[in-house]
């Protein structure tokens, strides 16, 4: 098990993006959130194993096709033991 967090930069708030990695996170089976942050960029919370984890990087990377990817930031973050993924407002 492993937790990542990922910074997106780019056109990903006002275009379906946290959606659009809520799905592909739950189809994973990963636990964490998406969330908008103040400066426009998207913060992803992920826990799972590491195989998963860089499918949903993947996804991410290539975008929803309304997004335009020009970052991302990757950390390994503490597992915080979340229990479901979803988008945190």
């Amino acid at each position: 098990m492993l937790a990542k967090q990922y910074r997106v930069y780019g056109r990903v708030q006002g275009v379906g993006f946290r959606w659009f990695v809520n799905k592909i996170a739950e189809s994973l089976n990963l636990k964490g959130y998406v969330m908008n942050m103040p400066d426009g960029s998207v913060e992803i919370w992920a826990e799972g194993n590491e195989n998963e984890l860089e499918k949903l990087k993947s996804f991410i990377i290539k975008g929803n096709g309304f997004s335009k990817i020009e970052d991302i930031k990757e950390e390994i973050v503490p597992i915080e033991g979340y229990t479901h993924f979803y988008i945190k407002y």
